[in-house]
C-alpha cells in the first residue's frame, strides 16, 4: 500500500487540501471556501479521508494563516490565536486532525510552510537561511534557518515590521493612512499589501494598470521591507510570491530599488546581479503554501520515528 501525505493550506479565504506522495505527485486536491471552523475543518477532514482511501496515510501537514500557537508546551498549541478573521480566533486545528486520523500532524504558518517547501524542492534549494515573502491580501514572511522554520517567542511576523514612510514623486512625505487592522500605516502590510495598493488607487489592485506610478511606489516599499530582512536575518535567498508580484513589473523594480536602499553597504554579488539571483519568484507559484504543507507533513513523519 503506497504511503501518502495529507496537505492543508489554510488561508483566510480558502483552504486548499491535497493528498500526495510528493510535491510532483498530487493524487487529489480540492479548494474549500473558508467558512466557519465548524464547517471548514470537517470538510477538510472528509476530503482527506476519502482521497486517502486505499493508501497508507503517513502524516498530515497544515500551513495555516495566523497568528498561530507553535509552542508545543502551550495549552493552545496547534490553534489559531488572535486573528481578525471572524469566528476563527482561538480555533484548534491540530487536535481535530489528530483525533480524526491518529497520525503525526505538522503545523506551521502558511509562509513558514511555503519557505520550507521552496528550500526543500524549489527556488531556494541550497540556500540557508532563506526567506519566503508573500505580498497579496496581506504580507507574510517565513524564515528557514538550519533547515527548520524559525520559531521563538512566536513565529516571524514580517508583514508587521515597522517601516519608514517614503517620499512621493512630488516631494511630499507619503501620508497614506494605511490598511492594517492593528497598525494602520505603521507597518509593511499596512503600506504595501494588495489592499493598500487598492486603497491608494480607489479600486482593486488587480484593476490598476501596469504603467500606473503606484507600482513604482509599491516597489519602493517592498525594497525597504526587504532591506530590513537582509540586514536582520541575512538570508542567502529571498523568494517573493503573491498576486501583487505579478503586476507592474514589480519584482524587477523591487530588485533595483533594493540595491538603491542598501546603498552599497551590503555589496554581495548575489544582490548586485541584474538578472535577479537573490530575490526570486517561487518555483511552485500559487502552490507554494500547499507544497509547504506537504513538507511539514513529511517533517512530522520523520519527527515521530
Amino acid at each position: 500500500m503506497a504511503r501518502v501525505y495529507g496537505a492543508i493550506e489554510g488561508g483566510g479565504t480558502k483552504f486548499v487540501c491535497a493528498v500526495a506522495t510528493g510535491p510532483h505527485d498530487i493524487i487529489a486536491r480540492v479548494r474549500l471556501d473558508t467558512r466557519t471552523p465548524g464547517v471548514t475543518i470537517p470538510d477538510a477532514i472528509a476530503f482527506i479521508r476519502e482521497a486517502s482511501r486505499g493508501y497508507d496515510l503517513a502524516a498530515i501537514g497544515v500551513a495555516c494563516f495566523g497568528p498561530i500557537e507553535l509552542d508545543k508546551g502551550a495549552a493552545d498549541y496547534g490553534s489559531v490565536t488572535t486573528t481578525v478573521k471572524p469566528g476563527w480566533a482561538h480555533t484548534p486545528i491540530v487536535a481535530p486532525l489528530r483525533e480524526a486520523f491518529g497520525v503525526p500532524v505538522g503545523f506551521d504558518t502558511d509562509v513558514n510552510g511555503a519557505a520550507l517547501g521552496e528550500v526543500r524542492w524549489g527556488a531556494a534549494q541550497g540556500c540557508d537561511p532563506a526567506v519566503y515573502l508573500t505580498v497579496g491580501t496581506g504580507i507574510g514572511g517565513g524564515v528557514i534557518v538550519n533547515g527548520t522554520p524559525l520559531h521563538g517567542l512566536m513565529h516571524p511576523e514580517v508583514g508587521h515590521l515597522p517601516i519608514p514612510r517614503l517620499q512621493m514623486a512630488d516631494g511630499r512625505l507619503d501620508d497614506f493612512p494605511g490598511v492594517c487592522a492593528y497598525h494602520g500605516g505603521g507597518c509593511f502590510e499596512g503600506l504595501a499589501s494588495g489592499p493598500a495598493v487598492g486603497a491608494r488607487a480607489g479600486r482593486p489592485a488587480e484593476e490598476v494598470p501596469d504603467d500606473d506610478p503606484l507600482w513604482e511606489l509599491e516597489a519602493g516599499y517592498l525594497a525597504v521591507g526587504l532591506a530590513t530582512i537582509v540586514c536582520t536575518l541575512s538570508p542567502r535567498r529571498i523568494v517573493v510570491g503573491g498576486g501583487v508580484m505579478h503586476r507592474g513589473n514589480v519584482l524587477h523594480r523591487t530588485r533595483e530599488r533594493l540595491r538603491d536602499v542598501l546603498a552599497g553597504y551590503v555589496g554581495r554579488p548575489e544582490i548586485m546581479v541584474p538578472n535577479g539571483e537573490y530575490v526570486v519568484a517561487p518555483h511552485f507559484g500559487q502552490d507554494a503554501g500547499l507544497v509547504g504543507a506537504l513538507a511539514l507533513a513529511q517533517a512530522a513523519e520523520r519527527g515521530a520515528r
